[in-house]
């Protein structure tokens, strides 16, 4: 317990430490944008589940419009050009788990028990049909990121049955990824009663000790004031359009579907431990996913749900279509 509680602090110490140097007032509540974001895999047009990808918890900070380090600032406009910048910081904590959670001992050929805990910074800049992201998270996998407290705690504190078969997830194994994203905003139609229509592709990749994949994808949304953001977040490596946005007025809101298709290198959530022996399966080089949601933006907050709907990610998965619902609550301050 000493060593999660550790971990967690040395991953959340650029949150709280780094929020106050960025934030442009110099006291009380830092300037920007909260963001928490759960996803669920008991979120389900099916009969109720809670396995593979169980849950993702996300807590972050978005930096107001051009409130970026000198440093920061300057790689992002030699690198990209000129754009309005933000940086965000966050903490993202993932749990997998078998189809099998009730064995003590789960069969081999199913998906390990897994869990990351990873401190995250992003840079974003935009143009006005653009928006590209760089980033970059750092943290654990396996034991040491408390995925089974966090799981069979709230399992017992709402009187479910807990897992069983954690003493068999992957060992603890520091990670690393460095992670871009570009998004293009491309208007399709707008009606004279302000109604708009848009399509968002997106390509973003990652490289790093828990992932390696490319992924293309894209999203069509129709509402108002679609201008405000590029898209609902959804956790990595979901094609995301990230936690900030702006009111381009008084109440945005839109509906959306999409779709992306993940080239996988490496997934260390499925293929084992990088540098030690673990469990492991074969995992499927190409994932597809759909998904639909809402969003809403006002009084400077942006609600947005998500239902994922992807494909099976190893060789041996069971139960077809895999599904989770995503909800983020992001609030300006």
């Amino acid at each position: 317990m000493n060593k999660n509680l550790a971990l967690i602090a040395l991953c959340t110490a650029p949150l709280f430490y780094a929020i106050p140097a960025f934030a442009q007032e110099s006291s009380g509540f830092p300037t920007g944008t909260w963001t928490i974001q759960d996803e669920n895999a008991s979120i389900s047009t099916q009969s109720l589940t809670d396995r593979y990808y169980v849950n993702g918890l996300h807590i972050g900070w978005t930096s107001q419009a051009g409130n970026v380090p000198d440093v920061v600032a300057d790689f992002g406009r030699d690198l990209l050009g000129d754009g309005v910048q933000r940086i965000s910081i966050g903490l993202t904590q993932k749990i997998f788990t078998p189809n099998t959670t009730q064995a003590i001992n789960p069969p081999v050929n199913e998906e390990p028990y897994a869990g990351s805990l990873l401190g995250t910074f992003e840079l974003i800049q935009d143009t006005d049909t653009t928006r590209t992201i760089l980033g970059a998270d750092v943290g654990v996998i396996g034991r040491d990121a408390g995925a089974e407290i966090v799981q069979n705690g709230f399992h017992a504190v709402i009187g479910q049955s807990g897992t069983h078969g954690w003493a068999y997830q992957l060992p603890s194994e520091p990670a690393f990824d460095l992670m871009a994203a570009r998004i293009w905003r491309i208007g399709l139609a707008r009606f004279n009663d302000g109604l708009q229509v848009d399509a968002l592709p997106q390509l973003s990749g990652m490289l790093g000790t828990t992932e390696i994949y490319v992924e293309p994808g894209i999203t069509f949304r129709l509402g108002e004031g679609l201008n405000s953001d590029f898209g609902a977040p959804l956790l990595r490596p979901g094609p995301s359009g990230s936690d900030a946005f702006r009111a381009s007025r008084s109440i945005v809101w839109y509906v959306y579907g999409g779709v992306a298709g993940k080239l996988i290198g490496h997934d260390e959530f499925l293929q084992g431990a990088d540098f030690q022996a673990s469990r492991s399966v074969d995992p499927f080089r190409a994932v597809g996913q759909v998904d639909a949601g809402v969003a809403v933006i006002w009084r400077g907050i942006r609600f947005s749900y998500t239902q994922v709907f992807q494909t099976r990610r190893y060789v041996g998965q069971v139960g077809g279509i895999h599904e989770y619902g995503s909800l983020a609550v992001s609030a300006k301050f």
